[in-house]
């Protein structure tokens, strides 16, 4: 049995929370043992952690009964089974929900407690093909990356955290010491450990260590769901700046998938003054339209590619002066090229097949710079701000939202390719 509560005597704050308990929180706790007593007598094992009532809840505790915290804590007895309930992915279309062990935070590390887990494209992939490239799950793998939770323990050598702190989580852990790191390109390190990057466990699960300054704490403005989408968001940012957007950009963006989207929203908040963004489906350009896209443009395969440029420009006014391919497929990286101005930048940040056709000398002879998007790189404090200040709302993409339980069906819902589904949200708790 662990129990978890923040740092003081629990035999005084144990009549005080409990007073203090309402509905559901209240049951939560009496049920997991058979006297309030026995608490006091056994001493169970406690773990030090801060929890934040739901905001709908009474916070009417005066100030001379509050436990030394921020005034919008609360102290709260979580007491649980020792459920760590993982979603594995076994194989191709063969995802399964198991209990799997709590582990201990080394020394530089912070046990937490997961929230929120988006699913991204890339776990769809490894779902349905057992691969992206040159990654292949070779054996089972706890799948996920897009996350946030509340911290509840901490390495010896943590500094930067406290338990109860909302963290979003950065999945991508370098080395720090190799040339990369050293030059802050960090996302190029040999040597990077990254979330459901098979070898390498994810973190859709209850609970989850990570590298403490790969952590980054949430301000009371962010919610922990926001907080998961701070990984996609950071692709955006780090597309946006690999493509030099500033104010006055006219920018393409091919793709109106959730990579596109939110690209769309850091080129807006950059300074761009005209955004036009293509799609193969009206529904996710109708979306772009309402987050802020001057134009949109529905493309439809059996396109000639001259038309598309031709309609592209009309929608411009001009050749755009930035072009983000988020797509991936090779006609997509045609129209990047082709599409941007001479001494323009065409970034690609999709991924599709190892080789493709590209006009490469129409864009040497154009000056047309080509420019390659992997993750991203110091973004994740960026994107952070810009939510933090109100710059742009994410909330929009997220569609779906299920339970840990319901894992499975989340995924079947993502790879079925319905119209209405950009973002789902997977709830830990």
């Amino acid at each position: 049995m662990f129990i978890y509560q923040e740092s003081w005597s629990y035999t005084s704050i144990f009549f005080q929370g409990v007073k203090r308990f309402h509905g559901v929180w209240m049951i939560r706790l009496l049920v997991a043992v058979s006297a309030a007593t026995r608490l006091l007598i056994y001493k169970p094992r406690v773990l030090s952690s801060s929890f934040s009532f739901p905001s709908a809840l009474p916070r009417n505790i005066p100030d001379t009964e509050r436990p030394l915290v921020d005034h919008c804590n609360y102290t709260l007895f979580r007491i649980m089974a020792n459920d760590n309930l993982t979603a594995i992915l076994y194989g191709i279309n063969d995802i399964r929900l198991e209990q799997t062990p709590i582990e201990e935070p080394d020394q530089d590390e912070v046990l937490i407690k997961m929230a929120c887990v988006g699913i991204c494209g890339s776990d769809v992939h490894y779902l349905v093909n057992g691969r992206i490239g040159d990654f292949v799950v070779r054996k089972p793998m706890i799948i996920g990356h897009e996350s946030s939770g509340v911290v509840v323990k901490l390495g010896k050598n943590v500094k930067n955290l406290k338990v109860g702190d909302r963290v979003a989580i950065e999945p991508g852990v370098s080395c720090r010491t190799c040339k990369f790191c050293k030059e802050g390109r960090y996302n190029l390190c040999k040597d990077m450990v990254f979330c459901a990057t098979p070898p390498v466990h994810g973190n859709l699960r209850r609970f989850y260590k990570h590298a403490a300054d790969f952590c980054f704490k949430l301000p009371d403005n962010v919610t922990l769901a926001e907080g998961a989408l701070l990984e996609p968001l950071s692709v955006g940012v780090h597309a946006c700046k690999r493509a030099n957007i500033g104010i006055g950009s006219k920018v393409l963006i091919l793709g109106a998938g959730p990579i596109g989207l939110l690209s769309l929203l850091v080129a807006k908040a950059m300074g761009a003054s005209r955004i036009v963004i293509t799609d193969l489906t009206q529904s996710r350009l109708d979306l772009a339209k309402k987050l802020g896209a001057d134009a949109t443009l529905l493309v439809k395969k059996e396109d000639a590619e001259s038309h598309i440029l031709k309609r592209i420009i009309e929608l411009v006014g001009e050749e755009p002066d930035k072009t983000i391919d988020a797509c991936g497929a090779q006609s997509m990286i045609r129209l990047a090229i082709l599409a941007t101005r001479s001494g323009g930048v065409a970034v690609l940040v999709g991924m599709g097949a190892p080789e493709v056709q590209v006009p490469l000398m129409n864009a040497l002879v154009r000056e047309v710079d080509i420019r390659g998007v992997f993750r991203y790189a110091n973004d994740y404090a960026d994107a952070l701000n810009l939510l933090a200040t109100e710059k742009i709302d994410v909330k929009p993409l997220i569609t779906h939202n299920y339970k840990l339980e319901d894992t499975v069906q989340a995924f079947e819902t993502s790879k079925s390719g319905q119209a209405d589904v950009v973002k789902i949200m997977i709830h830990c708790n």
